[in-house]
This record gives C-alpha cells, structure tokens and sequence, in this order.
C-alpha cells in the first residue's frame, strides 16, 4: 500500500501575508486505497499561474475543463464564499483575503461579518447568495443540524449549487450528515467535498490547519490552493463519510486525554504535589504533547509575535482556572458523543471516551459551555 505526498512551496519571492507564517511546505496525501501503484514520492509545486503539482497543468480556462469540473482555485480568478463565521470562520476568511481572494461570507448573526467586511469581503444575505456569488464556497457550522439547514434548507446552498461551482465543508459532523449534504450538493449539479480541520483558534489563524478530506477528488484538487492558504497538510481519505469519521477518532482522543490530564492535574494538587511540577515532569517525558503544554499554564503558550494574532493572556490556563475559548467546550462534548454512536455503530467498545464523555457534560452542567475545552479541569475539581 502506498501513500503518495505533495509538497507545494510558495514562490520565495512572493510578498509575505500579515499575520501568516513565512512559507512552509504544505503536505497533500491521498489516502492509499484512493490510487493504486504509485510510490510515494514528494513533488514541489511551480510559481502561481504555471505548473502547480509537478506534472499536472492547473486548468485556468473553461474550455480545458469539462461541464460539471471546477476551475482550479487562484487568487484574482477564484470567487469564494465563506459560510460560518465563529471562531474559528473569521480566521479562515480572513487568512483567504489576505491571499488575495474574493471573498464573499454569511453569517446566522451578521454582526459577526463586520470586521471581514472591513478587510474586503462582500457580505450575503443567505447562504443561497453566497453560492451564486462564488466559484467554490466554504462552511465552517456548529452541528451536523446546522450543517443540514445551511445545506438544505430555503435560501440554502442546494438552491443556488450549479455545475462548475464546488462545496467544501470543513465542519466537524457525522459521516451520515456528510453524505446528506453530499447528496443535496451533487443533486443540484455541484461538487462535494468534506474536509473537517484538525486545529482550534491559533492554527487557525496562523494557517496551520490540517484538512481531512473526503468526496469528489476533483473538487480536492481544485481547492488545493485555498486549503494551502489556511493550513499546512491535507489528507484525501476517499469517498464521503472518511473524512468525518477520521476527525471523530482524532477528537475522540484529544478529548479523552485532555480529561485525563485534569485528573492528573487535580490528583497533584489534592496530593500536595506543585501542578507546574506536574506539567514539567510530563513535557519531559515520554507522554509529553503540545496539547498539555498549551493548555496548562499560561507560561505554556509559546506565540509567535510576528505572525500570531492570540495574546498570552488570552490562551488557556488550566491551572489557574482560566479558559477563554480557542475551541468551546461544547463542541468538544459533541464531538465525543458524535464519536460514541459511530462506535456504537461499528460495535466498538468506547469505555474510556464515555467516561470522558461524562466530564465534558458535568462541565457543560456547571455553565462551561462556550469556555475552552480545556474547562474540563471544572468537573474534576474537587474545591
């Protein structure tokens, strides 16, 4: 079985972004079962307008390419729309902007769309608008409901969806809602493809998300360039429905680890350990992740003050009960419930992440819902 990796590198020559780190090779993989025969090998990508991936001419024409395709995305050609604008949406948009994209967002609450309409996006009234407005639209939504109202629903995306336009939802939902939506969208003429992030609000910002994609591998590729934009690797998984079941696991995981460090952090304290004691024994051993590091302290977080847009005194701070949120607590609990009934659905045990489960919803219980997930440390307090 093989994988095949993309590397795509920015022209060195090219103006650096506000706000953005300086070039960096972004990884695209398919997933093994997607191509058969190739052996892996990394391919640089050429200078905007030419050659992208080695071997491959990006289409710039319509007459090169067929009916129903997408036009391969670059900046001064592509219209994009952007559905979604919360935490982690505005820095999406903002990041595609800053690359010289035409952007065009909605928003349930329009008054999140201010501060992008001030950086040079168009504001739609409706979803429905957006996708008439643009070549390939994004959605970053709350909940597989949500993700099926702005999809289905009057003045949604199916209603405006035609051949040639392209639908990319980097929401995190469950592989049967990705197939609805796919459904409706490929109904309607357009391309589907699902691409849930791995990465909360500084990666985010930053443009160093990870995309987990599945669906029309022509759509992939066409997006390739606005998903180099916001983040650093993109996996190509295979049909629909991959793509949201990879991001429940890594979830399923993060969560689960994340309630076991504030048990950890909390035995410390009730033993008369120091809990940075803790966090330093952690970060130097075997255990050690970013994740505890960021999430622990203050001290912990480490920005980049060129290029990040997240103060130090806005990051999560587990021991000192601090949890401004760089990813609410609530979808971090829907997320391990989304994960429950998919095992349930493949009859694979969960114990440890139901239990963690349970944490998650005490602390959503105490009124922790739209703090970091990291306010997990809540429910286990014992003070």
């Amino acid at each position: 079985m093989h994988v095949q990796a993309l590397c795509s590198l920015q022209a060195a020559a090219a103006p650096a972004r506000p706000c953005l780190p300086a070039p960096v090779a972004v990884l695209r993989l398919q997933h093994p079962m997607t191509r058969q025969g190739i052996s892996p090998k990394l391919e640089r990508g050429g200078k905007a307008g030419g050659t992208g991936l080695k071997g491959r001419k990006r289409r710039t024409s319509s007459a090169t390419a067929a009916a129903t395709d997408v036009l391969t995305a670059a900046p001064g050609s592509t219209k994009v729309g952007f559905l979604g604008i919360g935490i982690m949406g505005y820095a999406m948009a903002s990041n595609l902007l800053k690359a010289g994209y035409e952007v065009t967002v909605w928003n349930r609450s329009p008054d999140k769309c201010k501060d992008l309409a001030t950086e040079g996006a168009q504001v739609a009234a409706s979803p429905a608008e957006v996708v008439a407005a643009s070549d390939i639209t994004l959605a970053m939504l709350s909940d597989p409901e949500a993700c099926l109202a702005v999809a289905t629903g009057p003045e949604g995306v199916a209603a405006a969806m035609a051949p040639g336009k392209g639908y990319v939802d980097v929401s995190t939902v469950d592989a049967a809602t990705a197939r609805q939506v796919a459904a409706a969208v490929r109904g309607a003429g357009g391309l589907y493809l699902e691409a849930p992030v791995s990465g909360s609000k500084g990666p985010a910002q930053q443009g160093q998300l990870i995309f987990l994609t599945g669906g029309d591998r022509k759509l992939y590729d066409a997006s390739a360039p606005l998903l180099e934009v916001m983040g650093k690797a993109s996996f190509f998984l295979g049909e629909v429905g991959a793509g949201a079941n990879m991001k429940l696991v890594v979830n399923m995981v993060m969560g689960t680890m994340l309630a076991s460090y504030a048990e950890g952090l909390e035995l410390a304290k009730q033993c008369g350990l120091q809990q940075s004691d803790l966090v330093d024994v952690i970060k130097l051993g075997a255990i050690a992740s970013p994740m505890f590091q960021l999430k622990a302290s203050k001290g912990g977080w480490q920005p980049c003050p060129a290029c990040c847009a997240v103060l130090l005194g806005e990051a999560p701070a587990m021991i000192e009960g601090s949890y401004p949120p760089a990813f609410p607590l609530k979808h971090q609990q829907k997320d391990l419930r989304l994960a429950l009934a998919l095992g349930d659905e493949v009859e694979q045990p969960l114990p440890l992440a139901a239990a963690a489960n349970e944490l998650y919803k005490r602390a959503r219980a105490e009124g922790y819902s739209d703090a970091d997930f990291s306010a997990v440390m809540a429910a286990v307090s014992t003070d």
